[in-house]
């Protein structure tokens, strides 16, 4: 697909936006300001791979299964987690298993991710790394330029809520975040990244103009474009065995993306070109 660079950057633009009027910017977390919970993938995929072994009489060999884990986990990434354990007890079904409730799939996972989790957490607030290696490059940066400038902006995560208000904090970022920090809740119903745009076009009265979404998942792109808010991707590397997420950069662009970036190293100038009037 075309696109020309925004100029100055590396920035891809792919469709004409309207600049000069974004009052509100929404973004994802994990890949887009935090690396906190980079290789997530590797965790999950081996524990529903083992689930689907033991909690069923299939024959597929192990490479099977994980070749239908990776494609369902890949494409449900941006969601809240609870819907790739709703495919999970899909699959187990089946496969003529009795599967579990979702939630205790949920729960299961987070208890293995945890210690890697918790590992990282724990050197950050010790302050034996820099917070800076595990944020996305310049999202800190880009974060207070638009708080300094009076942009209200908002988290909204896939990842449940509490975790991710803890690691905004640890990150540095949650006093930038005034609109508030949203994320995946145990009724997970009530909670989704196109609820809490809608809420904030809603309460503000806003046009698609004025509203920026940022994430480098499908998920936000696609919200974002639905309610004709600017959109932009973020294509950022992520750390996984399965090699998932490769082709991030043509999906975000699939689903509509108006601009791809690989990170935030140019933030002050693509800052300039969205507020440019």
């Amino acid at each position: 697909m075309e696109f020309k660079y925004i100029e100055g950057t590396k920035a891809e633009l792919y469709n004409e936006i309207e600049t000069g009027f974004i009052k509100h910017v929404v973004f994802d977390f994990d890949g887009t300001i935090s690396l906190i919970r980079d290789g997530w993938q590797n965790i999950m995929v081996p524990m529903m791979v083992e689930l689907l072994q033991k909690e069923t009489t299939t024959n597929e060999s192990q490479e099977d299964l994980e070749s239908i884990v990776v494609e369902f986990v890949d494409r449900l990434t941006g969601k809240q987690t609870i819907y790739q354990m709703i495919q999970l007890v899909d699959e187990i079904e089946k496969r003529g298993g009795m599967p579990k409730d979702p939630l205790t799939y949920k729960d299961e996972y987070n208890k293995r991710l945890l210690p890697i989790v918790d590992q990282r957490i724990s050197d950050l607030s010790n302050g034996k790394i820099n917070p800076e290696t595990l944020r996305v490059p310049k999202s800190y940066e880009f974060l207070k330029q638009l708080y300094d400038m009076g942009i209200k902006c908002y988290l909204a995560s896939g990842t449940d809520v509490e975790f991710v208000k803890n690691e905004a904090q640890l990150l540095g970022v949650a006093k930038y975040l005034t609109g508030g920090i949203y994320g995946a809740l145990r009724e997970y119903k009530k909670f989704s990244k196109a609820m809490v745009i809608q809420k904030i076009l809603n309460d503000f009265n806003l046009s698609g103009k004025e509203l920026l979404i940022i994430g480098d998942g499908y998920v936000e792109i696609e919200n974002a474009k639905a309610v004709n808010a600017i959109a932009i991707g973020v294509a950022s590397i992520e750390d996984n065995i399965y090699n998932m997420n490769a082709d991030k950069r043509e999906r975000l662009i699939g689903v509509g993306a108006d601009i791809i970036i690989d990170d935030f190293s140019e933030g002050k100038k693509l800052i300039e070109y969205l507020f440019s009037s």
